[in-house]
């Protein structure tokens, strides 16, 4: 199984209108699995223990429910042996949690339930104080006692003769009587498979054992929770990739949902908190996220980690050659191209994305700059570049010469008629300009200058400006250039403008001067 996935992957539409019909859910989750139409469910008896909690249901918390309890009608026994959520905080994961316990306690005999957090100290805070609170406030109090003696404790269910324990996160967690759920919370604060490796083995003699994990996003050195985020992400992409071809495929044994922002989706927009938070309007407003956002305005990173779901990654040092500084101020929402522009493509180090650029001379002297496409891959660069050549009859189109990963575009164009100059001082309207490795330096630094001397406008788009705040260099010589392999994000979308502007400044003029020629001999 793969685990490269992108950020930008969209499971398809009927999938969320799925969703909405089933369970009146409007934020679907980003990655994950969706209902099996043939396999009932014990979902339904879940929802009415979260009614019984004093939490009725959401609409994510029954989609959630309603495809992990999946029953396999073959076997008789849990279709997943494994649930993993990824969801941000304050969202109701805690309240779904507790009801998959109870649930379990209640349905079956002699079941033993295993509840870890970040360590045994906040496993048993959230045991007593929360979970015990809300049961022992509920009409299920009568059929449940707690047990509180340090090292044994456990909420008990006589009339089943079921247990709900908690653990450490050690080698030992889990080992003894054959284990039926275990439930790692907070997934984040762990950053190895120990507890993973430890409750497994206890569940092997269980045929209908699961595993439930579930976390909001945490940083680079939660290794074990990244890893699942990629694996989980990896395996809905592919699952939806085999029922595209066969409705019937085979269904993996694990379940995933993952609620989350990428980074071009705008921190401060209501519509990133729509798709991405689905308690909003429910437990959570938009006033209490803008709230947050405004209280944690020095800690942009906390508040992406926990409303958007990010990971958290170390601050970086600045690149004293990029003067991301400017950027802010050179945001003119009401920019835009002029008539005569100057194209630019760039593709990224791995080549999962290219990116198109523009740039025009405005009326004021400054250079305008803007992304006018960027999508996954490369096969769609040639014919958007023959249609917006089309369409806007640029001066150039420029490109990286071949030891730039776009570079490899460069005969696709030329075949389809889009041409360098045979004299490179002499181009003509609609020409490439291939640059070789000092006029991108050259590029470079007057995309600086341009920057600190106020001589650049932009629109403000997520992309381009993520591309320079997380912009790298290297030396060439005594100069400077992107780096697209230490760059912090896919920097090819700044990279593209810094060409198109090069381009339309060093080369333009030349085209237009041609064109005042020919017209004086019209």
């Amino acid at each position: 199984m793969t685990t490269t996935t992108s950020e930008t992957w969209q499971a398809p539409t009927d999938f969320a209108e799925d969703l909405l019909e089933r369970y009146g859910l409007t934020c679907p989750p980003r990655w994950g699995t969706p209902r099996h139409p043939d396999r009932p469910s014990l979902g339904p008896k879940l929802w009415k223990v979260m009614e019984l909690l004093g939490a009725p249901p959401m609409p994510w918390q029954k989609y959630v429910s309603d495809v992990a309890l999946e029953i396999d009608p073959e076997t008789g026994l849990f279709a997943h042996r494994e649930v993993g959520l990824s969801v941000s905080r304050q969202q109701g994961k805690t309240e779904l949690c507790l009801a998959a316990q109870v649930h379990r306690s209640l349905a079956w005999q002699r079941q033993n339930i295993v509840y870890a957090a970040q360590h045994r100290g906040m496993a048993r805070q959230r045991w007593e104080d929360e979970f015990w609170e809300k049961i022992s406030g509920s009409p299920l109090a009568k059929r449940a006692r707690i047990r509180k003696s340090n090292g044994n404790e456990a909420i008990l269910w006589p009339a089943t003769r079921s247990k709900m324990g908690i653990t450490s996160n050690t080698e030992k967690a889990g080992h003894g009587p054959p284990l039926d759920l275990g439930f790692i919370d907070e997934a984040f604060a762990h950053e190895d498979d120990r507890l993973e490796q430890a409750f497994s083995p206890a569940m092997l003699t269980r045929a209908m054992a699961q595993l439930w994990w579930a976390s909001a996003g945490g940083t680079t050195k939660s290794t074990w929770l990244n890893k699942k985020r990629e694996t989980g992400r990896a395996l809905i992409e592919e699952l939806f990739a085999a029922l595209a071809e066969d409705a019937a495929a085979p269904r993996p044994r694990t379940a995933y949902f993952e609620w989350y922002a990428p980074d071009d989706m705008p921190r401060d927009d209501p519509a990133t908190w729509r798709a991405t938070l689905p308690a909003l309007g429910y437990t959570v407003t938009e006033a209490i996220i803008a709230a947050e956002l405004e209280k944690m305005a020095g800690d942009l990173g906390g508040f992406d980690r926990a409303y958007l779901n990010r990971t958290r990654k170390p601050t970086p040092t600045a690149d004293p050659n990029v003067p991301k500084a400017a950027w802010p101020s050179a945001v003119d929402d009401g920019s835009k191209a002029t008539a005569d522009v100057a194209l630019a493509v760039d593709v990224s180090q791995d080549r999962s994305h290219a990116s198109i650029g523009v740039a025009s001379k405005r009326p004021d002297g400054r250079v305008h700059v803007e992304l006018v496409d960027r999508r996954g891959g490369t096969a769609w660069v040639v014919p958007a570049l023959l249609k917006l050549k089309k369409a806007r009859d640029p001066l150039l189109i420029a490109i990286a010469s071949s030891g730039a990963p776009a570079g490899s575009l460069i005969d696709d164009l030329v075949k389809a008629g889009i041409t360098a100059p045979e004299n490179k001082d002499e181009p003509h309207r609609g020409h490439l300009a291939v640059l070789r490795t000092n006029d991108i330096v050259e590029a470079c630094g007057q995309m600086a200058d341009a920057m600190t001397q106020d001589l650049v406008r932009h629109i403000d788009q997520p992309p381009l400006t993520a591309a320079v705040n997380g912009a790298r260099t290297r030396r060439i010589g005594d100069a400077w250039t992107l780096d697209r392999t230490k760059s912090l994000v896919d920097v090819s979308p700044f990279v593209a403008v810094t060409l198109a502007r090069w381009a339309l400044l060093t080369k333009g003029p030349a085209v237009l001067d041609d064109y005042d020629i020919a017209d004086s001999f019209g």
